[in-house]
């Protein structure tokens, strides 16, 4: 029999040569090529779902102002349609998206299409959506996440990979912290959400997988949307006395977050029970609190709220001291009716209007600090992950001299949000899909 090449080299080469052999194998490029492909489809399906939420809210508002009743047709229809839409084609897309991601990296059983799939992903853009010209109170990012994650878990079945169920938790992770990059331009952010957030862990071989498919997602959304900073650079610095805005930022928006948060899941909670055979009456009565709502703020509580959130930071809109429980309670509407749609961007806009009610009230520094010091409180005491608050409220402002007061207020807003309610919001939705834990 003829040696191999491999054996006739010195045997300081046959290691590298091994190597070298394994990667030029067809199963590792098809295998890679599956996740590349992957994570472009996440950016091309995070500028959709942008492109669909702007249409979306652009064209609710037209309606508004041609005829001020619109929206109380428009919700109840709307959101009826979309919830059962949900149910019935596309079971598993409801809510934000995020807690599914999660229960998907901790699920037992190798199979995960009921959490993330190519169905739920089309699914998760449509009817987002729809939720968004129902008048809905949501935001695209949360969504973003669970396309991103589902896109993920499809290219990892595709690629015949042995060890499928293991690798594809890391996808999934990969794909969940490529949907933040992508939503918000924001890689850094997408990185750490994965570590904080979705994984509550990160093991070093995984972090290849993860900055490539966040590098690729975003570079596909840069070419698609252009490259932008989420709310234009804004240029502000605390000094001084004006350092007490961190504080009551911080003490403010960590409880309004945690009680947003307590009350998403008691109630939740209570309808999950209660409704299961006759749910489209609460979401009637949740559509015409959502119309009622939009009318009474002339429209600023529909959509995500990236207009008013930008507004403020600019100190370019006045909006009336209520708008931020407005807004707050649009949102907590919204996500109740179980429709496809997340929390991420009606959070900052809602903690924008905190920032800025507390910046009138306490005139000691520059209105923009104060609403960026209230954007990262409030996402800080809904989602309880103060890494990736503070990362997300820098990198969509492309400030960095507030980085130390943004910093402090976001963990502090977390101790505050952390009395009101012990579990973050999405790990304990999480465990909810996932079902009672089996008896040890």
């Amino acid at each position: 029999m003829t040696a191999g090449v491999g054996s006739r080299l010195p045997w300081r080469l046959r290691a590298p040569w091994r190597r070298l052999r394994a990667l030029l194998r067809h199963e590792y490029w098809r295998m890679r090529f599956a996740f590349w492909m992957g994570a472009a489809l996440i950016g091309i399906g995070a500028a959709a779902l942008a492109e669909m939420a702007t249409l979306a809210t652009h064209a609710l508002t037209t309606l508004q102002r041609h005829w001020m009743w619109a929206p109380f047709f428009i919700s109840p229809v709307g959101l009826v349609t979309s919830l059962w839409l949900t149910r019935r084609f596309f079971p598993g897309s409801q809510g934000s998206g995020i807690p599914q991601v999660i229960a998907a990296m901790h699920e037992s059983q190798p199979d995960t299409s009921r959490l993330v799939s190519l169905r739920i992903a089309i699914g998760k853009i449509f009817l987002t959506g729809l939720s968004l010209f129902s008048g809905a109170s949501i935001g695209r990012e949360g969504p973003t996440v669970h396309v991103g994650a589902s896109m993920a878990a499809v290219a990892g079945r595709l690629s015949g990979i042995r060890n499928r169920h293991t690798l594809e938790r890391t996808l999934v992770m990969a794909g969940g912290a490529a949907g933040i990059a992508a939503a918000f331009n924001t890689p850094i952010a997408g990185f750490m959400f994965a570590i904080e957030e979705l994984a509550r862990g990160f093991e070093e071989r995984d972090s290849g997988i993860l900055i490539v498919t966040v590098l690729i997602s975003g570079l596909t959304a840069t070419v698609l949307e252009g490259n932008y900073t989420y709310l234009g650079i804004v240029h502000t610095a605390l000094t001084g006395r004006q350092w007490v805005l961190i504080p009551a930022c911080a003490l403010i928006g960590g409880a309004a977050g945690g009680l947003f948060s307590r009350l998403l899941l008691d109630i939740s909670g209570h309808l999950q029970m209660q409704t299961r055979a006759r749910p489209y009456g609460v979401v009637i009565g949740l559509a015409f609190v959502i119309a009622a709502l939009g009318t009474l703020a002339h429209g600023t509580t529909y959509g995500t709220g990236y207009s008013e959130a930008r507004s403020l930071v600019h100190n370019t809109m006045h909006y009336p001291w209520w708008f931020p429980m407005a807004r707050w309670l649009g949102n907590l509407a919204s996500y109740l009716c179980g429709v496809p749609g997340g929390l991420f961007a009606p959070a900052l806009a809602t903690g924008a209007g905190i920032g800025a009610d507390l910046g009138r009230l306490l005139p000691y520094g520059p209105l923009p600090a104060a609403v960026i010091l209230g954007m990262a409180g409030y996402l800080s005491g809904v989602v309880q992950t103060p890494l990736t608050a503070f990362i997300i409220v820098a990198e969509i402002t492309g400030n960095r001299d507030m980085l130390i007061p943004l910093i402090a207020t976001s963990f502090l807003a977390y101790l505050v949000s952390r009395l009101i309610c012990r579990e973050p919001v999405y790990q304990a939705l999480a465990v909810r899909l996932l079902g009672p834990a089996p008896p040890a």
